[in-house]
């Protein structure tokens, strides 16, 4: 009989795909949830691409929660990638580009304070 305890690492065989996750099912018949969120290192946009209804996977028992239902987790089996991919940052722009930014703010800047106090055209009372 296989022991579903905390760290245990198991064999099951996946029985439902959802959105959120997959269930899987040991030989004592007891069921577990491995979450999206426990399937790869990197983002899974799509879990279809990673386990199928009927595979077999081997799986690492993570715990339970409140309600006694087995939490499981396909990636602590898997070796961490050395890098994570992270967003790409926006660079710098060009000097030619910052300079002309400056050099219209400066403009832009000059044009608001030296007119200060002008009323702008338009209908007057007579």
């Amino acid at each position: 009989m296989v022991q579903l305890d905390s760290g245990a690492v198991v064999e099951g065989r996946v029985t439902r795909v959802t959105d959120f996750g997959a269930f899987i099912q040991f030989e004592n018949g007891e069921t577990g949830l491995v979450h999206i969120s426990q399937i790869a290192h990197s983002f899974v946009r799509n879990i279809h691409d990673h386990v199928r209804e009927g595979e077999n996977v081997e799986v690492k028992v993570l715990g339970r929660d409140e309600r006694g239902r087995l939490d499981l987790s396909i990636k602590e089996l898997l070796e961490e990638p050395e890098e994570v991919p992270r967003p790409r940052a926006i660079g710098r722009q060009s000097p030619q580009f910052e300079a002309k930014l400056r050099s219209f703010m400066r403009d832009a800047k000059e044009r608001t304070t030296a007119g200060g106090g002008k009323k702008p055209a338009g209908k007057r009372k007579k």
